[in-house]
């Protein structure tokens, strides 16, 4: 795919997890929303993976350590092929696998996840794995920035660059709002960059809502040869719903009928400019 087939397709991904978290009633909408152009830039265009062998040892591994934002993970999975996409309507619901934080009895799926703090652990070991049985593959972790207030974080991140586990990419989705407020009230963070440097990680800061920043960054990882990278990912909470960004309140809010509307309107509206855009060029 080339950018503005990521953008359109980043786009599509967003109307499908609004209409889900809409019919179930339930959900993260707005770091779904707010995660969306990483997962899309990872699953459509870096990671190498196999939806009908969802467990090649040789497979990148993606752990999704912000377990609770699931919804655009598994919109994601659906449209690559790793289950089929009527199964999207039952997530949330009575005896479904697609529950609301990642279930690894889905092809696809890692580990569970959703306490937060452990999935950076887990990509330190499995890293680490890949190291001593001389395999290719790299550990993608992605994590939320209230995520960053977990100690375990910090314990995994010392030993990823103890290792010097160059295979490693972790990544946070730093938009800043997390569920009681701004990230800078309930726990400050800034300079997280530099408490990242810190620890022995090479930092990269991109807006993670740009697709080909992030392609650039992850195809790119490691730059130094010997460190974990870092992709400190700025995004915006709710992205794509313009009533919806950096509006705390949609960290769980599900929309109601009228605000499905305008959020699809919208978001049709920006995939008929990225289509035209295509053609002109």
């Amino acid at each position: 795919m080339n950018t503005l087939a990521l953008k359109a397709k980043a786009a599509q991904i967003r109307m499908n997890l609004l209409k889900m978290i809409h019919g179930a009633k339930t959900g993260h909408t707005g770091g779904s929303l707010s995660n969306t152009d990483i997962l899309t830039a990872l699953y459509y265009k870096i990671m190498t993976i196999d939806p009908a062998d969802p467990k090649h040892p040789d497979r990148d591994r993606f752990i999704a350590s912000k377990g609770h934002s699931v919804e655009s993970l598994w919109c994601i999975l659906a449209d690559r092929g790793f289950f089929p996409k009527e199964d999207l309507d039952t997530f949330s619901r009575f005896g479904t696998k697609l529950i609301g934080h990642p279930n690894n009895k889905v092809p696809g799926i890692e580990m569970n996840t959703g306490a937060l703090g452990h999935g950076l652990a887990i990509s330190v070991g499995m890293a680490l794995a890949a190291k001593r049985d001389g395999k290719g593959y790299r550990a993608f972790c992605l994590m939320g920035d209230g995520e960053q207030a977990e100690g375990s974080v910090w314990e995994a991140a010392m030993a990823g660059a103890h290792y010097k586990l160059d295979n490693l990419i972790g990544i946070v989705d730093r938009n800043r709002l997390q569920i009681s407020g701004s990230t800078e009230d309930v726990m400050g963070l800034d300079p997280l960059e530099d408490k990242w440097a810190s620890f022995g990680w090479n930092v990269v800061s991109l807006d993670g809502n740009d697709v080909e920043a992030l392609v650039n960054a992850f195809a790119a990882a490691p730059e130094v040869p010997g460190k974990p990278t870092l992709i400190m990912a700025n995004t915006v909470k709710g992205k794509g719903v313009s009533f919806a960004e950096n509006v705390p309140h949609w960290h769980h809010h599900v929309p109601n009928d009228q605000e499905l509307e305008q959020a699809l309107s919208e978001l049709t509206a920006l995939i008929e400019s990225y289509r035209k855009e295509e053609e002109a060029q």
